[in-house]
């Protein structure tokens, strides 16, 4: 996966990508903020407090998280 600036505002995430963290790998760390993980496995969507970016959790969380 390429790299990309940090401008997306809402993501779709899959259990692929459990535990979820903001800023992912996918984005550029020269304007990234602290890593923050985000609990998103019970309600299926998370909010990052640094950077607003909404997440949803694609297809649920898989058994055992």
């Amino acid at each position: 996966m390429a790299q990309s600036e940090n401008k997306q505002r809402h993501i779709e995430v899959t259990a692929a990508d459990l535990p979820l963290h903001c800023p992912t790998p996918a984005m550029l760390l020269w304007n990234a903020h602290p890593r923050v993980f985000l609990p998103i496995e019970k309600s299926g969507a998370a909010l990052c407090p640094y950077c607003g970016t909404q997440y949803t959790l694609k297809g649920g969380a898989p058994a055992g998280h």
